[in-house]
């Protein structure tokens, strides 16, 4: 799930086209709480609040005048909510449902708590039924499925690649580095150097983007399925990756005093005002890196994995939107779940804020109009991973299990073996609990 900042672009006039793909007569699961499916009435929709929202607003506006147009007697209200909230909103609607929403846009990470919460619809059988999701990415299929049936259908995806400044790198005569070690290397290189950049600015609380370093050396987060999770973080393999992130931090690259307890958006914000030479940052960076001293001065790449020339996996990370299992109208809301989510709307929803499609075709077509997102699409056509399917998961990220681990470890308080135990412990605790 991602709530960084994000691009935001002039809106660009939104045409929707394709609707009867979200025809009425498409088959149905009976997943309604109610057992009412009302053709007509009011649908409340949660959206989340952005930085700049206006721009979202008006291709939701669009997509939804193009739903009531082809739905009469059906009316809907958007209600934008905001992120930091959202937890207490949502689990509020599920045990209300008299005042529930009929859909909401949720953090792809959220799903397996959600599912387990019984608030989403199974809406498998629309799902597959339907033209546009022939073309969803699999990761992003994967983040709306649960135990083999998809609640809810994919809104945008985000992933990082390797930001990294042109204009150092021209003057130490260095290129972008072209695998794992090369890119360990290249940072105490430009930190010695250039002691007053650091070489890749890294964080101890930045777990995602610790996580592509685990992953291209073969380890995982948790191995299984459903509700059987075992951690798998303090596995040979993941602890190679946990030793080659928590090698960046110290005196050769990023001092762990200054650098143990930063996240994501501070590497990025590092990067964006000159003090890094390279960042781990999302397609949803550009806009910040764009308002930075470096503008002009940068490119990315993807983040290199372990054989030269490879594209380590990146998390992939986006929202969704879903029905509420609780909602009187079930068919209308699937049909304005396809209308919110559909390739139409996604294609101008990244014109209008730089959200990366979740269709194939969508995306390609949005890297040849706009280069930058190059490296990202090559990022994830190189294959992308997703956090453990289990409800534990919210417990285990809001309980900063990995980012503890990765400071204990930077700090010199435990080693890697004691500190990835430690957190394996922890993770299973809160699989177990989630059953």
């Amino acid at each position: 799930m991602k709530f960084s900042a994000r691009i935001a672009a002039p809106a660009a006039a939104l045409v929707l086209a394709g609707l009867t793909a979200t025809a009425c007569g498409a088959p149905q699961t009976s997943d309604s709480g109610t057992g009412k499916d009302e053709k007509t009435g009011t649908l409340r929709v949660w959206l989340f609040q952005e930085v700049g929202n206006k721009p979202k607003e008006k291709v939701v506006d669009a997509a939804v005048a193009g739903f009531t147009k082809d739905h009469k007697g059906a009316k809907v209200e958007i209600e934008y909510i905001p992120v930091e909230t959202r937890a207490q909103r949502v689990k509020a609607a599920f045990n209300d449902p008299k005042s529930a929403p009929d859909l909401i846009e949720y953090g792809n990470t959220d799903t397996a708590g959600y599912v387990k919460d019984g608030g989403l619809a199974d809406v498998s059988a629309e799902f597959a039924a339907w033209d546009d999701a022939e073309d969803t990415d699999p990761t992003a299929k994967e983040s709306v499925t649960v135990g083999g049936k998809v609640y809810g259908a994919p809104l945008f995806v985000g992933v990082r690649a390797l930001y990294y400044r042109t204009d150092v790198f021209a003057e130490l005569g260095i290129e972008a580095p072209k695998s794992q070690a090369e890119l360990i290397s290249t940072a105490r290189k430009i930190h010695e150097k250039k002691p007053d950049l650091y070489g890749l600015a890294v964080g101890g609380a930045y777990t995602y983007g610790a996580m592509p370093f685990i992953w291209a050396n073969g380890g995982e987060l948790a191995d299984g399925s459903g509700s059987a999770y075992k951690a798998a973080i303090n596995s040979d393999k993941a602890r190679k990756g946990i030793e080659a992130y928590t090698s960046l931090f110290g005196d050769t690259n990023c001092p762990a005093a200054k650098c143990a307890a930063m996240g994501g958006n501070a590497t990025v914000t590092a990067f964006a005002a000159g003090k890094a030479a390279m960042a781990i940052g999302g397609d949803f960076s550009h806009t910040a890196v764009e308002a930075g001293t470096v503008k002009g001065k940068y490119a990315v790449v993807p983040l290199p994995g372990l054989a030269e020339g490879s594209v380590a996996p990146a998390f992939a990370g986006g929202n969704n939107i879903g029905v509420l299992k609780s909602t009187g109208h079930r068919t209308l809301a699937v049909d304005l779940m396809k209308a919110l989510t559909g390739k139409e709307t996604q294609a101008k929803m990244f014109d209008a804020m730089g959200f990366l499609p979740t269709y194939a075709d969508v995306r390609a077509d949005a890297a040849r109009r706009e280069p930058f997102v190059g490296p990202f699409v090559e990022t994830l056509g190189a294959g992308t991973k997703f956090v453990p399917a289990s409800p534990a998961w919210g417990q285990i990220d809001s309980s900063l299990i990995l980012p503890t681990m990765f400071q204990e470890i930077v700090s010199g308080r435990k080693d890697v073996a004691k500190a990835s135990d430690d957190a394996a412990k922890k993770m299973d605790a809160a699989f177990a609990d989630a059953g």
